[in-house]
């Protein structure tokens, strides 16, 4: 299957090139990678990275990243940090300890406490009761200054939310969400343990629009056991019925020995490879003919919301979340296992309860780990970055901004590319290096040359097929 430019503009999808050319690789949310952190970097380090920025005198806006880890049910493909627990006495002391930890980081970035971006996470944040909730979100209003033009988003498990629960978190502040869907095949979703019906989906999305909420997203997964062609492209039409304004499709990587849960998925019901890459052909093409735009990895967008006019105008980013309209941020992650960035640095929080609770009964941020950048990861991680948003690189621009000769710097690196270019994933121009319609479906195999962490032996091997 080969779906070109023509039927979707600035995307040619060659599978077969695609199952030539795939590998394993990292998303690059970050760069360097979280798992390229250490426990030297802990929470002196990240205080101290925040009273260089309250310092600086050129402050961020902040971005919040909430982790609410608790779920009533497992979710067998699910490899995200959570809890699952019918307890929902459990989730008191969690937010306790939120909110100990939110009163802790205020602190720390004094009176420069504008945030014009925010996302809760887990888990299912609709594990809470919608008093806890509220009360979450009061909390972080005493401490942060949310800016009212700011996005705040929450992700929803539709079987845990009702209309009612959805217009209830429109009230609180919230105006993008983000449902899980996966698919809308029975047997799919028996497979999975996630048995969610079309209408309850349909519902809570109905609620968000009536609510006012600026933007639906909705998540699917190809890959899955028991997906097939013909299951799935029903799927990809009851969720183009739905029209939300955002898609993304993201590749089930199957990691039994990474992620317990997956163990109970039986290896035989998953797709053949090929199969796959048919999964991924079919939901390219479907959703290039109900007008969406490709953005880049796995997402989807049409094109009046914001991240596909902020590509256009070369104003996307990519951070932890994903692809973002702001400019850069500076993220504070609160919770167990979040992920913040502020300036030239990455921390993480404990990734157990037990020791989350520890830390912050012992009057410490729970950060267990991060990175201080070198001079050389910030060049890197601005070719990357660059790269997975918009798709070409002005060789100038990074000389300029990293005082850095780019073809001297980088000569090993274009050697590699040249083989890419060969196989038409992009062209190296003297000034530029523009990736190809055929090479943005393989643009993380066009930017791990850069990555100088996969030098070291086997490194790859650690991470899911980049397809």
């Amino acid at each position: 299957m080969t779906i070109t430019a023509r039927e979707h503009p600035g995307l040619d999808v060659d599978l077969d090139l695609i199952a030539r050319l795939d590998r394993n690789g990292p998303r690059y949310t970050s760069y360097p990678t979280a798992d390229r952190f250490v426990e030297g970097f802990d929470a002196d380090a990240y205080a101290a990275w925040a009273r260089r920025r309250n310092t600086s005198g050129a402050h961020r806006p902040l971005s919040l990243y909430v982790h609410l880890p608790f779920c009533r049910s497992l979710c067998y493909y699910c490899g995200c940090n959570k809890v699952i627990t019918q307890d929902v006495s459990k989730s008191q002391r969690y937010l306790a300890a939120l909110k100990k930890e939110i009163a802790m980081q205020a602190g720390l970035f004094r009176d420069d406490l504008c945030v014009t971006q925010m996302h809760w996470g887990g888990g299912t944040p609709t594990f809470y009761t919608l008093d806890e909730l509220a009360d979450l979100f009061a909390t972080l209003r005493r401490h942060f200054d949310l800016s009212p033009e700011g996005d705040y988003s929450i992700e929803i498990d539709p079987r845990t939310a009702s209309p009612d629960t959805i217009a209830a978190l429109g009230e609180l502040g919230f105006n993008r969400v983000s449902f899980g869907v996966q698919d809308f095949d029975p047997d799919v979703q028996r497979a999975i343990n996630r048995v969610q019906s079309e209408e309850q989906t349909r519902g809570v999305i109905d609620a968000a629009r009536l609510s006012g909420f600026r933007s639906v997203n909705v998540d699917l997964i190809y890959g899955l056991p028991k997906q097939n062609l013909l299951t799935f492209n029903r799927t990809l039409a009851r969720v183009v019925a739905l029209k939300p304004d955002r898609i993304a499709v993201y590749n089930y990587a199957h990691l039994p020995s990474r992620f317990k849960s997956q163990r109970l998925i039986r290896s035989e019901d998953i797709p053949r490879p090929d199969v796959k890459l048919k999964l991924l052909g079919l939901a390219v093409q479907r959703l290039a003919a109900a007008g969406y735009v490709y953005i880049g990895m796995d997402h989807f967008a049409l094109p009046d919301d914001p991240l596909a006019v902020a590509q256009r105008q070369g104003r996307l980013q990519r951070n932890f979340q994903g692809y973002s309209t702001h400019a850069e941020c500076d993220l504070i992650g609160l919770g167990v296992s979040s992920i913040g960035a502020v300036g030239p640095s990455y921390s993480q929080n404990a990734r157990t309860l037990t020791d989350y609770y520890a830390r912050l009964d012992r009057g410490e941020l729970p950060v267990a780990r991060g990175a201080a950048l070198t001079a050389d990861d910030l060049v890197r991680r601005s070719v990357i970055q660059t790269l997975m948003c918009h798709f070409e690189l002005s060789k100038e621009a990074i000389e300029c901004a990293y005082l850095v000769d780019f073809d001297r710097y980088f000569e090993r690196e274009l050697n590699e590319l040249a083989s890419l270019a060969r196989e038409g994933l992009l062209e190296l121009g003297d000034d530029w290096i523009t990736v190809t319609p055929k090479g943005r479906m393989l643009i993380r195999s066009v930017c791990m040359p850069f990555d100088k962490y996969l030098r070291q032996a086997d490194a790859a091997k650690r991470y899911s097929r980049t397809i």
